[in-house]
């Protein structure tokens, strides 16, 4: 294949990943992205720090699922 097949696919390819981000920007309450805890996972918190986002420790649900 020719770069300029290529380069034209990978270049439509991304234009449907940013048009389905922005559908569900729209399409989401108040087009905010859903956050996650990384305190639930062992491999991104090794020393059991609390969530940034919500303040969850390891051993406690997501509190930002809550709201």
């Amino acid at each position: 294949m020719s770069f300029s097949i290529i380069f034209f696919i990978t270049v439509i390819m991304l234009a449907f990943v940013f048009l389905g981000i922005g559908i569900k920007i729209l399409l989401k309450k108040n087009g905010k992205f859903s956050g996650t805890c990384a305190s639930q996972s062992p491999f991104l918190n090794k020393e059991g720090e609390a969530c940034g986002i919500c303040g969850a420790t390891a051993e406690e649900k997501c509190k930002n699922e809550e709201a």
